[in-house]
Order: structure tokens, then sequence, then C-alpha cells
């Protein structure tokens, strides 16, 4: 793997001949190629080592939902394919898991509402390509799951392609500083795309609403109970589980949970350890989460400010080793909580003012690493099982563009711009790698409804 791992450097021409001779080595239409095949349930099954063993028949019950369920909890999946993909040489900071369900909208520190890539978990500095094939499959298999027809499933991929393509294009004629300064906030993608979305965009109004409405105090009234005059968070097992309920009368795990949050306090900067200051915690529960991320374990910390009228709700994520580590090499931070928020900061415009990280021991003698974000600041996604095609290529340009903003912040904007070009070569090659990735992704999910039909896995549905 080439390119330097911090900023670029170089003129201007220096980069952009780096980039057009990169073509040599990696014509662009050697993009369409897919990695060799492999046991799709051995990659599965070995990343489940370390998980929360009577959790993992969720995991498999919602990925056993769709195709596109599968894909969403099958990065390690994808990793080994694109590790036998071919690469320009450049590297960016990965989202490392960047298919179309991980972009969302979600508040800014200036409290506006802004659209970005909203998961790190996989974050890994690495080639540019393996975001955005990442992203173009998911569309595809989206697409087949809504049952849109060949050509505007070919036509939605070929959109994010371009989308990317142009926008890297855009800011490799910008300043450094204007790149970091740009962000797409709710209003603005109203206003650029009102023409395509015509009558649906009540619709979107409706869903920015929906996520102004998905915050603290919206969470209080969603997850908590008043019984007994003391405000607690409520169970709902077993995806939410109260820690009272999990170990009673045991109070090792809250004494290490309480440590965690008092020590992850360090890693913010001051004028948030300030405010951290004014809650205190006083309830915590287990929280099932997501596809890929089921069985790894994740706490909702409820903390009161001023009043019950004044609540925090953070969430404290289990952080692994990214998929993408055994492909690319260990990650340069001393902790897999780190390596996730330094990686979201460096991909997001704006982010969480309370993220952080922390290495806490377990209750269990494991050390194990987490990072700390809010559980819900106006945070939201688009509906994909609500799109129609036309839909969902304004949706595919918008991803398309923000993955491309995400990675012009820690990459060689010029040289990957310069070795995209102008021509449709890279645009096209996305379409047909989707195409054979989505195939492959359906061959996978049967596999893996094989493995539960004749007992070898255990999927608990309907969770």
């Amino acid at each position: 793997m080439t390119g330097a791992p911090g900023p670029a450097r170089g003129t201007v021409r220096e980069r952009t001949e780096r980039g057009r001779a990169a073509r040599k080595e990696a014509p662009r239409s050697a993009h369409a190629e897919v990695g060799t095949d492999r046991d799709a349930l051995a990659l599965l099954t070995a990343d489940d080592a370390g998980r929360v063993p009577e959790l993992l028949p969720i995991r498999y019950g919602r990925m056993a939902v769709s195709p596109l369920s599968f894909y969403r909890g099958a990065a390690a999946v994808m990793a080994h394919d694109l590790a036998g993909t071919p690469v320009s040489g450049f590297t960016v900071q990965l989202c490392g898991d960047a298919h179309l369900s991980n972009f969302g909208f979600f508040a800014s520190p200036e409290r506006r509402l802004v659209f970005d890539l909203n998961d790190f978990d996989e974050t890994l500095r690495g080639p540019w390509e393996w975001d955005v094939k990442r992203l173009v499959a998911s569309l595809e298999i989206a697409g087949r799951e809504r049952g849109f027809r060949g050509r505007d499933r070919r036509a939605t991929v070929a959109v994010a392609a371009r989308s990317y393509r142009l926008a890297m294009r855009r800011f490799a004629a910008m300043t450094t500083l204007d790149v970091w300064y740009t962000r797409a906030d709710a209003e603005e993608i109203r206003a650029r795309y009102a023409r395509d979305l015509g009558r649906r965009r009540t619709r979107v109004e409706r869903g920015v609403a929906r996520s102004r409405s998905r915050d603290n105090i919206g969470a209080l009234h969603r997850f908590t109970t008043g019984d007994g005059g003391e405000l607690r968070l409520a169970a709902a097992p077993p995806l939410i589980v109260p820690l009272r309920d999990l170990l009673p009368g045991d109070t090792s795990q809250e004494a290490a949970l309480r440590g965690l949050l008092r020590d992850y306090r360090d890693t913010l900067p001051a004028d948030r350890r300030f405010l951290l200051d004014g809650y205190r915690l006083v309830d915590i529960a287990r929280k099932v989460v997501g596809v890929g991320s089921v069985g790894t374990r994740s706490w909702m910390l409820l903390l009161l400010g001023r009043d019950s009228r004044d609540p925090l709700f953070l969430q404290a994520k289990e952080a692994g080793p990214s998929v993408l580590e055994r492909y690319l090499g260990p990650a340069p931070q001393d902790s897999a909580g780190r390596r996730v928020v330094e990686g979201q900061r460096l991909m997001q415009a704006v982010g969480d003012i309370f993220l952080g990280w922390q290495r806490q021991p377990g209750i269990d003698g494991v050390t194990r690493d987490f990072y700390v974000r809010q559980l819900r600041d106006w945070k939201g996604s688009v509906e994909v099982e609500a799109m129609v095609p036309r839909g969902m290529r304004v949706y595919a340009d918008l991803c398309g563009s923000t993955l491309a903003r995400a990675h012009a912040r820690s990459g060689d904007c010029v040289a990957i711009a310069s070795y995209l070009g102008s021509g449709t070569a890279f645009d096209q090659a996305m379409v047909r790698f989707a195409t054979t990735c989505a195939d492959r992704n359906e061959r996978d999910h049967r596999a893996l409804l094989g493995a539960i039909s004749d007992g070898r896995i255990v999927a608990e549905a309907g969770v």
C-alpha cells in the first residue's frame, strides 16, 4: 500500500501528475473486479469471538431478514473481498463501513441539522476506493430489495460514483481550509434537491422533523420510568436491560462503569469536562444496537443536570479492532476507542461535543476499549424501505458527495481527483462491481439461512 499517512505533500502539479500516473498501475476500469471467493459464514463466526454469547442469536436473526440486512452486518466479509481488489495507492481515513444506512442527520454544536457519515466502528486509514465500493454495493442491494428495475439500479450506482468523482474534483480546486469547513446542513440539502424531490419533499420534511425530535427530552419519554418516585431507565428486554436487572445485587459492574465515565472525562477538552461535571449519573442499562454491532457491549447512561427534566443520555460502546486491520495492519492508536474517536473527528465536518474514549477493566478481568457519545442528538436516517428510484438517486448523489468530502479532509484530493478524471470509466466500473458484489451477497445470505435452518447457527427472529 502506497500513499503518505499524513497531509498531501508537493505542488498541485506534482500531485496531479501522481494521480494520472496511478492509472497505469491501477486502470480505472479494473475497479470492477471483486476479490476471490471465500467462506462468508466462517468470516462472520470468527468475528463473534469476545461478543456477549446470549446476544449473538439476535445478531443473526437481524442479518437473516434480507440480503440488505445481511450486508449491513457483514463488514468483515466485505473487508476480505476488498483486500484483493486494485487500488490507486492514495490513502484516506476510511469509514470502513460506508453503506447507505451509515449516513444520516444529527445536530451540530451550533444546533443545526447536518448530514454526514455517522458510524465509525471500523474506521482506519486505507484505500479510498474501499469506502466507495462499500457504498455502491449497498445501493445496488437496496435497489434489488425495493424491486427496482436493473436500469434504475445501475443509474443509482452510477450517480453515486459520479457524485463522488465530481465532488472530489471540486475539493481539489478549493483551499485546504475551505475543504475543512465544508458541510451539508438540512436547509442546503432541501435547496439543492428541491426540483429532484418534487412532491416527495413533504416526506423529507417529515423526516427532518423526526430527527429534531430525537433528542434527550425525546429519549427521556421513551426510555425512562418514574415508578417509585425516582427516575430510572425502563426495562425492555432483551434490547434494554437495566443493570439492576442484569446483575441483581452485584455492584461491581456499576462501579466499573462509573469509573469508565470518570476516566473518559479526561479525553474531553476542558470546556466539555466542565459541561459534563454539571450532570450526575443516575442509572445504567445494557442496550442492543445496530446489526453488525449486536453482541458487543453497549451501555446506556442516564445523567441528570438541574432536575429530572434536564437529562443527558450517553452511550458507552465497546470498540474492538477494525475488521480492516487484518488486511491493512494495526491502527496506530493505543486503544480501539481512541481509533474510533480520532477517525470520526477526521472525517466528520462537525462532531458530538461529548465524544471521547476510555479503556476499562471489566468485572470478568478482561480489559476492553470503549468510546462514549450522546445516545441521541437529533439523530435520524433516511427510510430506505420507502424509497422510489428517483429518491434513491438523490440519496446516492448526496452520499457520494458526502463521502468525497470526508475523504478530502484526510487524503490527497488533488491526486485522487486527477486519478478519477473527467470521464466515466470509474463510474461504469462501479456499476459492474456493485452488480457482482450484490450477486455474491445474495449467495452469502442464502448460506446464512441454510445454516440457521440446519442448526449450525442459532438465530432469534423479530428482535
